[in-house]
């Protein structure tokens, strides 16, 4: 560990100065007007892969934006870590609320990040993260020290739904052939605590429609007679959720998993101020479903939450209209055994049945995926437990994340392979949020961790 941290020191400042470059590329996958920014960003990677001294780099094309695929092998009879990341990212807006321009990265220090935190869209999700994989295998190569195979699988659409990704790995399943996904895109509890997510809720996301009248209308003309989708659209969400939390649409909670009195226990020793979390958020207090704790409420415990809503008149001034549409976006994370076609269907069906007679409703479904959870006695887990226990100089705690990557299941169920989410973010990076950044600590720190994963993971499978 010596030898790694010895280059980490000497190379530093290049290390930063790179991925710094390539938070500069608005690689916004979502943004068609992005479209020749995204491909800039996967060709950078590509050439990074190179410069790392993988035996072959390339951008493969898919209906959508090009996934970068890189391999290093060095022994086809020695196991193979398959490394999967993206480099694309979340719409920077809103604008104005960034203290810094989202895609000219600074580096300034927080009371968190006493070494100093590069602030940037993608910083943290998952720009940064993926690039400590790159200098990792950099550093493994020049110190001789590569213990496996290694292949990158890199994406460009996570931020809107993987749509291109699951026909990829079905054409290429031999080409993807691996024992273990390596993936950080995740977080850990502190810098003094560190965690691995052994579990992610899966998502249903949809996007509904209200129709009232033909065409917008005078307020003081129609106003009281004819039904305003605002208005109605706002009714029908707040009947989404009971007085207790609790979601209202007939049939969600048949699949939820329930834990038992002891894993809920075992939850509960996780380090967690509420007190700090309240006031890192500026609320007062927090909500949620009754019965559970803030830790279970954002883990384990399905959810549903309007991501955005609009219609009528919003700009500056004032126009009486009664608006002829109103819309939502609503998406709802799934607990293990929840399906998110399911789901989706529960949620028409249901939505439907509330609207008045007064209104017509469409619901469009954007993309899902599948809860996911890894069990902590697997040969995988161990790896990544023993390796930051060496670098944290501690046991690190699992924990069971309240977001969702959707493609972990889809690894699963088409390569049969188990992924190792060995994230190395901050809850308190804000990611998908005005000012996202993430900690040189925590880069370099990744960056320190990873191959002591690979020596790991390949030890324990010889003695398996």
């Amino acid at each position: 560990m010596q030898a790694y941290q010895t280059y980490i020191q000497a190379n530093q400042e290049r290390f930063l100065a790179e991925l710094i470059e390539w938070l500069k590329i608005p690689s916004v996958s979502t943004d068609e007007s992005k479209k020749q920014e995204v491909r800039r960003a996967a060709e950078f990677l590509r050439e990074k892969l190179l410069q790392a001294g993988v035996d072959k780099a390339e951008l493969c094309e898919t209906a959508g934006h090009p996934i970068v695929y890189a391999e290093k092998i060095i022994d086809k009879n020695l196991p193979t870590v398959l490394v999967y990341g993206h480099y694309d990212v979340q719409p920077a807006d809103p604008y104005e609320l960034w203290d810094s321009p989202p895609f000219e990265p600074v580096i300034k220090k927080t009371p968190l990040h006493p070494q100093g935190a590069i602030f940037a869209r993608g910083a943290c999700d998952d720009k940064g993260q993926t690039f400590m994989h790159v200098k990792a295998l950099e550093m493994m190569l020049h110190n001789n020290s590569l213990p496996c195979n290694v292949k990158f699988m890199v994406e460009g659409e996570e931020e809107c739904g993987s749509g291109n990704l699951e026909p990829f790995i079905r054409q290429n399943k031999e080409r993807l052939k691996a024992d273990v996904i390596l993936i950080s895109d995740t977080s850990i509890i502190a810098n003094d605590i560190p965690s691995i997510e052994i579990g992610l809720r899966g998502l249903c996301y949809v996007e509904v429609e209200i129709t009232g009248p033909n065409r917008d209308l005078h307020s003081g003309v129609y106003g009281g007679a004819v039904a305003n989708p605002i208005n109605v659209l706002c009714q029908m969400i707040a009947s989404l959720k009971d007085e207790k939390g609790r979601i209202t649409i007939p049939h969600f909670y048949d699949k939820v998993q329930e834990l038992s009195a002891q894993e809920r226990a075992e939850m509960a020793k996780t380090p967690f101020d509420l007190e700090s979390y309240k006031k890192d958020l500026g609320v007062e207090d927090v909500a949620g479903e009754e019965g559970y704790s803030t830790i279970e409420r954002t883990s384990i415990r399905p959810t549903l939450d309007v991501n955005g809503i609009w219609g009528g008149y919003t700009q500056a001034g004032a126009k009486t209209v009664l608006p002829s549409k109103a819309y939502a976006k609503i998406s709802m994370r799934l607990v293990p055994h929840q399906h998110p076609d399911e789901i989706a269907e529960l949620f028409e069906k249901h939505f439907r049945a509330i609207a008045p007679k007064s209104v017509k409703v469409e619901i469009r479904f954007h993309h899902g995926g599948f809860p996911y959870v890894m069990p902590t006695n697997s040969i995988e887990y161990q790896a990544a437990s023993l390796a930051l226990e060496e670098t944290f100089g501690k046991k690190p705690i699992p924990t069971r994340g309240g977001g969702s990557i959707p493609i972990v299941a889809l690894f699963e169920k088409e390569l049969g392979l188990k992924s190792v989410l060995l994230g190395f973010g901050l809850d308190s990076d804000a990611i998908h949020s005005p000012n996202e950044h993430y900690g040189i600590f925590n880069f370099l720190k990744g960056i320190e961790t990873i191959p002591l994963f690979y020596q790991h993971y390949v030890c324990l499978k010889k003695g398996a």
